[in-house]
């Protein structure tokens, strides 16, 4: 069966479209916010750029992210992304040395994870079967991929480019076999963007498929808590490569487990929001979501 048919049949069911329209009108207010923050637009201004009404945008900026969409404006400015990024060596320092993801935060998502050997990187995922689903999720569509070892890919797409995305994750490893399986990876989906279902005692279980360096460098961003940043060369000093810091660049880009390995959360210096695989404007909203779930008002 065709992508394009699978999500034309997916999409049109009601839970699934009015997901995607609020996320689209999220995704029109967070580009234009992020055009405009310097003069501090108006919710009406910022309603219209949504194609929405002034009533409307605040419901659904409360209900997306917790955040009216004044606060979620702050959330995206400047000096923002640098008090994400305030003492961010000692951040990744203290997480390290506690093997936590973030300590005593309530709010984090608790994962476990392992890595492939090198060999089943290398082979392309060859003998491995891969199953993959389309859902809804405050990020636009999700495509969720998964091994019968956890959670192996997680990609977004807007609509219309959810075959493009679905390529994308398929050219990491091209030598595995994909089965379509919806209703298999709905509770991966659940379970990755429910709040209420982040328990350390249920951790989600990752699996890391990549180059030696890659997951190194994965498994440092694992260790950034919510509501914080880090730079890149940071992550590089952490890692042992100190001059390397174009090359994690590189490595995050690649991160196959979006989010959830929250590479949404290495900023460039000074609180840059520098190039991000599945689009700025969705780290945007990545930053501004999580700002809602720790009581950002």
């Amino acid at each position: 069966m065709m992508i394009s048919a699978i999500q034309d049949h997916r999409l049109a069911k009601p839970g699934h479209t009015a997901a995607l329209r609020d996320y689209d009108s999220v995704r029109r207010a967070i580009a234009f916010i992020s055009e405009h923050w310097r003069a501090q637009p108006t919710i009406e201004a910022m309603a219209e750029a949504a194609a929405v009404t002034p009533d409307e945008l605040h419901h659904l900026f409360r209900r997306w992210a917790g955040l009216t969409p004044k606060a979620f404006m702050q959330a995206l400015t400047l000096d923002h992304a640098k008090g994400l990024l305030r003492d961010s060596a000692s951040v990744l320092d203290a997480a390290l040395d506690s093997g936590l993801s973030g300590p005593g935060r309530l709010h984090d998502l608790f994962v476990t994870h392992e890595a492939m050997s090198p060999g089943e990187w290398k082979n392309g995922g060859a003998g491995m079967t891969l199953r993959y689903g389309f859902h809804p999720c405050p990020f636009g569509t999700a495509i969720v991929i998964a091994s019968e070892r956890g959670l192996a890919g997680l990609a977004f797409a807007d609509a219309g480019e959810e075959p493009a995305a679905f390529a994308d994750m398929k050219r990491r490893w091209p030598n595995a076999t994909y089965v379509e399986d919806h209703d298999g990876t709905t509770g991966l989906a659940q379970r990755i963007f429910d709040t209420k279902l982040w328990r350390p005692d249920q951790p989600l279980r990752v699996i890391l498929i990549g180059t030696d360096f890659e997951v190194r460098v994965w498994e440092t961003l694992l260790k950034i808590p919510m509501g914080r940043a880090v730079c890149y060369s940071d992550i590089a000093t952490k890692i042992s490569k100190p001059k390397a810091s174009r090359a994690v660049g590189a490595a995050v880009g690649r991160n196959p487990v979006s989010f959830v390995v929250p590479c949404h959360r290495a900023l460039g210096k000074g609180g840059t929001l520098t190039g991000y695989h599945w689009g700025i404007t969705r780290k945007q909203a990545m930053l501004g979501w999580e700002a809602g779930q720790l009581g950002l008002h």
